[in-house]
């Protein structure tokens, strides 16, 4: 009987573990390839996005991702979670697009840029919206900070 309850404890809590967040790291989201595409309502050429199978599979998944926050927008409604810290992201020179990602919360964060941050979401890829960023984490939450 003690054995009957505790395989069935173990594979409980084996199932449990699969079905949350998936831990990702940088390396994962930096296997997507871009190429030059006009974007005509803007009359600019912009990087387009192609991602690998490996990334699209995280596409609408919960993920939990640690980086550099940084506070980018004075009114508060957009957040960055970066690889790099501020002086070396992406729009600084250091990293490419893969290198960040847009932070949806729910209300208003009040953490230092450059604080190193553990964040757990859903993953949106974006491709064609421009006004935002290819990776997004929508209703995220902060779950360690350093």
């Amino acid at each position: 009987m003690k054995n009957k309850f505790f395989y069935s404890l173990m594979f409980l809590l084996v199932s449990l573990s699969t079905v949350g967040q998936k831990k990702v790291d940088w390396k994962d989201l930096s296997k997507v390839k871009f190429k030059e595409k006009y974007f005509k309502v803007y009359d600019e050429w912009m990087l387009y996005p192609n991602f690998s199978e490996s990334v699209k599979a995280l596409n609408g998944r919960e993920i939990s991702i640690s980086g550099y926050f940084l506070d980018v927008d004075p009114t508060g409604k957009m957040y960055v979670l970066s690889k790099n810290p501020m002086s070396s992201c992406f729009f600084c020179g250091g990293g490419g697009l893969e290198t960040a990602m847009e932070l949806q919360f729910a209300t208003k964060q009040k953490i230092k840029t450059d604080a190193i941050i553990t964040v757990t979401g859903t993953l949106k890829l974006n491709k064609d919206d421009i006004e935002h960023f290819n990776y997004i984490l929508k209703n995220c939450n902060v779950t360690s900070e350093k």
